[in-house]
């Protein structure tokens, strides 16, 4: 089991910035890798961003690709979503994900939840 907990959230204008951290708890943090997914009301559950077990590769969708950053901090059982150049568009409850592996771009194919953390971009 392991449990994810999403913080950093709220609100911003456009062209702002948030940095978004996930804290884990419970198994050994580097046995997944970790994605980030987003919702906005109605649309299905998108994938957003993930990376590595230990970093070494990370991906992007690309409606975020050379805005949004994801790392982990490994000591700390940590990732991050540094969000930059934020739009309107970008609005949503941020989850953060254990996935099997950086080739898991499906909301279906994760192992464990956050709880997730509204970002709300205004215009």
């Amino acid at each position: 089991q392991v449990q994810l907990v999403e913080s950093g959230g709220g609100l911003v204008q456009a062209g702002g910035s948030l940095r978004l951290s996930c804290a884990a708890s419970g198994r050994t943090f580097t046995s997944y890798a970790m994605g980030w997914f987003r919702q906005a009301p109605g649309p299905a559950r998108e994938f957003v961003a993930n990376i590595s077990r230990y970093g070494a590769s990370t991906y992007y969708a690309d409606s975020v690709k050379g805005r949004f950053t994801i790392s982990r901090d490994n000591t700390k059982n940590t990732m991050y979503l540094q969000l930059n150049s934020l739009k309107p568009e970008d609005t949503a409850v941020y989850y953060c994900a254990a996935v099997p592996s950086t080739l898991s771009y499906s909301a279906q194919n994760v192992y464990y939840w956050g709880k997730g953390t509204l970002v709300t971009v205004s215009s």
